[in-house]
């Protein structure tokens, strides 16, 4: 899952879309949408996406046909990040299908290995399930193919009702839109939280939080409105939550008055300004209780707030579990 460094260039990190007959294309497009953006939105990663598949041309399932196809590679390079869209489920009943797709689970068997993230949108996962990729990994699909999921991988932890489920170097979604949600959850992780919410606002959808909850991200709190002003707000607080905020800077940034910045912002986000810059540290403290193991004079600090003391009372407010739950879990 490292990213490959280029001379005197951003790191790049290889995605192979696998194309399987009679692929869902918003399997395929939503997803993609998410790496040529966050591409634009920053300079740091670049994420080199191309499209393999056991023909150089195949019907989507929308009978679309695509072409110029890249043959499937012997071999892919660490750090690469496989992306296996779904199929339309009607279309298993033909021969060729079944053929092609045997093809896939054959390649995908023989070439992905430790160092290798596999990453399966909607029925993408069940091609992973016959490549028995998916054993003693907890894993999901669309609620229509969960069955056929436990068959062909007795041997995983299929969830149900999830968006999406990350384990290790094994990512899977639940189908259709919900491939957007997790590569904007990889985006996030791989580059930043406000690329992530720069490349949602730009694609008007909504960033979950994690894989386990359905609930929106609190990165993503009271950004359904379309005021520019109090974007550019949001965006300064969500680069830099630590930050010591003064209403006037804000305004600022937001080009008009504190005065006015305080009614526009609790009237387009439903807070008041205080308690959006404490929602975003919170959030950042989260993330870093579950990646490091910093104390909580340390985590405190790096989020703005003067003390563990009062990092914790805010805290409260924001979440219904104390810190340790998310340092425990890992998340």
């Amino acid at each position: 899952m490292t990213p490959v460094q280029t001379l005197a260039g951003p790191l790049v990190i290889p995605v192979f879309v696998v194309i399987p007959p009679r692929m869902l294309l918003i399997d395929l497009g939503g997803p993609v949408e998410v790496l040529r953006y966050a591409n634009a939105a920053q300079k740091d990663i670049r994420f080199a996406y191309r499209y393999v598949a056991p023909k150089p041309q195949l019907d989507t399932s929308i009978g679309l046909q695509l072409t110029g196809l890249e043959p499937l590679p012997d071999t892919l390079p660490e750090g690469a990040y496989v992306l296996v869209p779904g199929s339309a489920g009607e279309s298993l009943a033909d021969p060729d299908v079944r053929r092609l797709r045997g093809e896939i689970s054959a390649w995908l068997c023989a070439v992905v290995r430790p160092g290798i993230t596999l990453v399966t949108i909607c029925s993408g996962a069940l091609l992973a399930a016959e490549a028995g990729l998916l054993d003693h990994h907890a894993c999901t699909t669309h609620a229509d193919c969960i069955a056929d999921l436990r068959r062909l991988a007795p041997l995983a932890r299929v969830e149900e009702n999830r968006l999406f489920v990350e384990d290790g170097e094994r990512l899977s979604s639940a189908g259709i839109t919900t491939g957007t949600d997790l590569m904007l959850h990889l985006v996030s992780r791989l580059t930043s939280p406000a690329t992530a919410v720069s490349v949602a606002r730009t694609m008007v959808v909504y960033m979950r939080r994690s894989a386990a909850d359905p609930q929106i991200s609190p990165w993503l709190s009271g950004r359904n409105h379309i005021h520019p002003a109090i974007h550019r707000v949001q965006d300064a607080i969500i680069a830099m939550p630590s930050q010591d905020w003064s209403l006037e800077r804000l305004a600022a940034i937001g080009h008009v008055s504190a005065r006015h910045l305080s009614r526009l912002f609790r009237e387009h986000t439903g807070m008041s300004v205080i308690d959006y810059i404490n929602l975003m540290r919170v959030t950042l403290a989260r993330d870093i209780l579950g990646q490091s193991r910093l104390d909580m004079e340390s985590v405190a600090e790096r989020c703005g707030f003067a003390s563990a003391r009062h990092l914790r009372r805010v805290w409260g407010q924001h979440n219904a579990v104390p810190p340790s739950h998310y340092r425990s879990a890992g998340i």
